[in-house]
């Protein structure tokens, strides 16, 4: 049977037969194409799901020139080829270059271009079960904090119109070591603020994104594996489309560091064992309902054998980091709802002692060259930057479940 995805998200995900952000994209067109028309544009970590999306909301108001950075070297080549099969519009100068934004070799690119109008950052550490133990956590900050500094330094040398780089929600009180490495990126950026203007975005799960649950759950389908999901974890999603253009708009629109977030309401929550329900009807399968993850694996077996019966395993939340609500701004913060249609946008932050976040990106590293180090000591050097930085740690990992 014929399975439209993007149909699915709209019905049972989203339940938007459109994108939110298409009123704000309408009212500001000619804004949009004055800031983004005729300018280079550098995209680090591109040919992700959310890097991919920015990209082809930015492409209708014609820039002139397109660099994309990524390390998924196959992913940049369908990147590639989707711009080249599809109607959009595609600069006559675009370049994509599989390499390491904090390598030497992007450093000389960057230096040979003289700099960009615009750079948005996307290359990020973004699961939760990327901090499982001290050797995960460590690739985690270096990714999302300790090189975004080399980043910045660059740009501080050759300064941008704009530069954006991604946030989450979860960096709003977080529970997570991600969700705390983003709030010290936040952090980080809008040091470098008094030098060029920086802006970024926190929103929610992006449905069927690269890596997510719900990409999962397409995988384990093809292969006739069962499907494992939370039953108590409640979420806000946006579409792959959406998140480019919420990124966009934030990116091209928002005052020196502004922090956007979708105007969603408890009720347009969605739970993970939900999805997984409604995609196997689409499908065409009856549920069992398993009470363990191998009894999940046994029944699997039937479907190799042609049944019609799909085995689930849907259990309640026991792994470190989870929060139990989402949020996108606290106590304290500013809040503009009126602007925007479907934005709200987290205005007036100060700017950040920039040698109190560059002492913290140092006693990280430091702390990265003892052996003996723990991801609890990172914890406490992280709780002791954030005070709200509540960490929860059940010893469990992601990677522990099917």
């Amino acid at each position: 049977m014929m399975f439209n995805l993007d149909d699915f998200i709209k019905t049972y995900v989203t339940k938007r037969s459109d994108s939110m952000f298409e009123t704000d994209i309408d009212s500001y067109r000619e804004d949009l194409s004055d800031i983004i028309g005729g300018k280079s544009v550098l995209v680090i970590g591109g040919a992700g799901s959310i890097g991919s999306s920015f990209i082809r909301a930015l492409l209708p108001f014609k820039p002139s020139e397109l660099y994309v950075a990524d390390t998924n070297e196959n992913a940049l080549t369908e990147l590639t080829r989707n711009l080249r099969a599809s109607s959009s519009f595609v600069p006559s100068v675009y370049l994509p270059y599989p390499m390491d934004y904090s390598s030497v070799t992007f450093k000389r690119f960057f230096k040979a271009h003289g700099g960009f109008d615009i750079v948005a950052n996307f290359s990020a550490h973004k699961h939760v079960r990327s901090e499982k133990d001290i050797y995960s956590v460590e690739a985690l900050l270096r990714n999302n904090v300790i090189n975004a500094r080399g980043l910045l330094d660059l740009l501080e040398e050759y300064n941008p119109l704009a530069y954006f780089c991604v946030s989450t929600d979860k960096a709003a009180n977080p529970v997570n070591i991600m969700g705390a490495s983003k709030r010290i990126m936040e952090d980080l950026i809008f040091s470098y603020s008094d030098s060029f203007p920086v802006k970024t975005a926190r929103f929610a799960n992006v449905a069927f994104s690269n890596g997510s649950l719900p990409a999962g759950f397409l995988e384990r389908i093809s292969r006739l594996q069962p499907l494992s999901a939370p039953s108590d974890v409640k979420r806000y999603f946006v579409s792959p489309q959406e998140s480019g253009q919420i990124c966009m708009l934030a990116a091209m629109l928002g005052e020196n560091r502004a922090i956007f977030f979708p105007k969603l309401n408890e009720a347009q929550m969605e739970r993970f064992d939900r999805i997984a329900e409604e995609l196997l009807a689409s499908y065409g399968y009856e549920i069992k309902y398993c009470g363990s993850d191998e009894e999940a694996i046994k029944e699997a077996e039937e479907l190799r054998a042609g049944s019609r019966i799909y085995p689930v395993h849907f259990s309640k939340s026991d792994t470190s980091g989870e929060k139990t609500s989402e949020e996108f701004y606290v106590q304290g913060e500013h809040v503009d709802l009126e602007r925007f249609a479907s934005l709200g946008v987290i205005t007036d932050k100060p700017a950040p002692d920039k040698n109190a976040v560059l002492d913290l990106i140092a006693m990280l590293d430091k702390a990265f060259e003892s052996e003996l180090i723990t991801k609890e000591d990172i914890v406490g050097i992280l709780a002791e930057y954030l005070p709200n930085f509540e960490h929860i740690e059940t010893g469990k990992s992601l990677d522990g479940k099917m």
